[in-house]
């Protein structure tokens, strides 16, 4: 039987991304015929391969589920964070969450085992859409919705430019398609605004629906595959310009871009600083 490398097995078997599988890896969290991984190796099916004392199989059911992660719970599979969503969320078969929502977030987070998947979701130079409903401590202006879909400057970048609609007095909507550490409350404290509340209603095709904190649903039918042809054309592999999240972390390649995205010159730092008294 053929060979492949252990995280192209992992992957394929949706136990997790090729990123967390040589993580597992060098943390002698994974097991191969009873002797601890190596980086780089190669399996098949004839191997018996444990993840943190699991027996994996290849065989496993494709699962893709949307979640109402509530406020308060952390888009992590590490069991030691009291808080982390696997055990809030009691599936019965292993999934983790494609990217994070920060804890004091709350809304969409759609969850897999399929690593190839999160991959192409998260992958940066993808740019896959995602919605988010924010409130500010500060009315809504058009200032600053300009600023906001222009671009700010937040973790040695430019964020890329996005679509914002005013919702009412202090909320608006906010589409993204890149996923930078923090990156809406990081670009409102920027412009001198800090948010309130922050919900993400949409993934690419899939909203959260009738879904309320603490609920999940399958994805499936005419949802399911739009979503897929949708991603048909993705790039898979993780890493280049505007690389994916690491799948727990949820921390971006796209914050060490090269320097035509940075701040270049005096004058530039001339616009960014008047642009803190938008809002």
């Amino acid at each position: 039987m053929d060979k492949i490398r252990l995280n192209k097995y992992l992957s394929d078997a949706g136990v997790c991304s090729r990123r967390e599988a040589d993580r597992l890896t060098e943390q002698g969290k994974i097991l191969v015929d009873g002797i601890p991984a190596l980086v780089g190796m190669k399996v098949s099916d004839e191997n018996d391969i444990l993840v943190d004392g699991r027996k994996v199989a290849r065989q496993e059911r494709p699962v893709l589920l949307a979640v109402y992660k509530p406020e308060g719970i952390v888009c992590t599979t590490a069991k030691e964070e009291k808080d982390n969503i696997i055990d809030f969320l009691r599936y019965p078969a292993r999934v983790y969450p494609v990217g994070r929502l920060d804890k004091a977030s709350e809304g969409l987070i759609l969850m897999t085992n399929q690593g190839d998947l999160v991959n192409k979701i998260l992958r940066g130079g993808n740019a896959h859409e995602k919605e988010y409903i924010v409130k500010i401590n500060r009315p809504v202006t058009r200032e600053f919705l300009q600023a906001m879909s222009q671009g700010v400057p937040i973790l040695d970048t430019i964020t890329r430019p996005c679509r914002t609609e005013k919702l009412d007095q202090y909320r608006f909507r906010i589409i993204l398609t890149q996923g930078l550490n923090r990156q809406i409350r990081r670009m409102c404290e920027f412009l001198g605004v800090r948010v309130l509340s922050l919900k993400r209603v949409r993934v690419m095709n899939i909203g959260l629906e009738q879904l309320k904190p603490g609920e999940y649903r399958q994805i499936q039918g005419t949802e399911l595959t739009t979503f897929l042809e949708q991603l048909k054309d993705s790039l898979n592999e993780p890493g280049g310009k505007g690389g994916s999240p690491h799948p727990t972390t949820g921390r971006s390649n796209e914050t060490r871009q090269t320097s035509d995205k940075r701040t270049k010159d005096n004058g530039h730092r001339t616009e960014t600083k008047s642009r803190k008294e938008i809002g």
